[in-house]
């Protein structure tokens, strides 16, 4: 069979047909599902930015992969009810989140792909793709990992950054939007906030001690923690190569790491009839 023709189906997983998917599955690509959210990102950004940012990367990666990298259509919302008094965000709850997720792995993992990548761009839904990938991991032969895309640039960015904060619609994710989109960045209304914060507890989850996060109503009313009136589309540019090269790099590694056979060390029979 001939390769595809269109550059966009080597990495896409939906642009594919199902003979082409067939010569995907034999070279064993790592398949990249996205996570993000539909939620409110101040008044000076679009309620996609989860999702834009986090894609764009993904593809970005796929695309400079050499056919490493297969890329699943993102999952456009996620855990989201702290947000919920902004106009705009969409919440799903986290059972239905994950059990929706581990549907779209499983179902990659039944065809025969042995390597499944959650790349993250939603704070909130971190937890709940750790969960995802573990499950899919004990529950297929496959193998599945979770990470946060903002994870694999946030050090880059300390060296450049001029805010004192990386949270949400800050100046990390608004130079993100501005070297992607720009057009659709109303800086003029760009502001800075921050949460309530304690020695132990903070309201956006801040605190290396407890996890907690209030409805943001309550702390906010930008809906934004952080500054992003220091962004600009040149830092968000070293973001963005950043974020790409070292999600090819890591695919590659996880591409290449080992999937060995399970054993048993039981010495009387065990009750292989129990599911969890």
């Amino acid at each position: 069979m001939e390769p595809p023709t269109d550059k966009d189906t080597v990495y896409r997983y939906n642009r594919l047909t199902w003979p082409e998917m067939n010569d995907a599955i034999a070279r064993q690509p790592v398949v990249i599902l996205p996570t993000g959210s539909t939620e409110q990102h101040g008044r000076h950004l679009p309620i996609d930015v989860d999702l834009l940012l986090c894609e764009s990367i993904c593809l970005e990666a796929g695309r400079r992969a050499a056919g490493g990298i297969l890329v699943l259509p993102p999952i456009p919302y996620g855990l989201n009810q702290h947000h919920i008094d902004f106009p705009g965000t969409i919440h799903i709850e986290p059972e239905v989140f994950i059990a929706f997720c581990l549907n779209v792995t499983k179902s990659v993992a039944y065809h025969g792909f042995e390597k499944i990548l959650i790349v993250n761009g939603h704070g909130s839904n971190a937890p709940l793709i750790d969960v995802i990938a573990r499950r899919t991991t004990l529950q297929t032969e496959s193998l599945c990992a979770a990470c946060h895309y903002i994870h694999l640039a946030v050090e880059k960015f300390r060296e450049i950054m001029d805010s004192a904060v990386i949270a949400h619609a800050d100046e990390f994710e608004t130079s993100l939007y501005l070297h992607l989109a720009p057009e659709r960045v109303q800086m003029d209304k760009a502001g800075a906030d921050d949460d309530v914060m304690g020695a132990y507890v903070s309201s956006d989850s801040t605190s290396p001690y407890v996890r907690f996060n209030d409805f943001w109503s309550r702390w906010t009313d930008l809906g934004v923690h952080g500054d992003a009136r220091p962004a600009t589309a040149e830092k968000g540019e070293i973001i963005f190569e950043t974020a790409v090269t070292r999600l090819v790099e890591l695919a590659e590694e996880w591409r290449n790491w080992p999937l060995a056979e399970r054993r048993d060390f039981h010495e009387r029979p065990v009750q292989g009839h129990i599911r969890w």
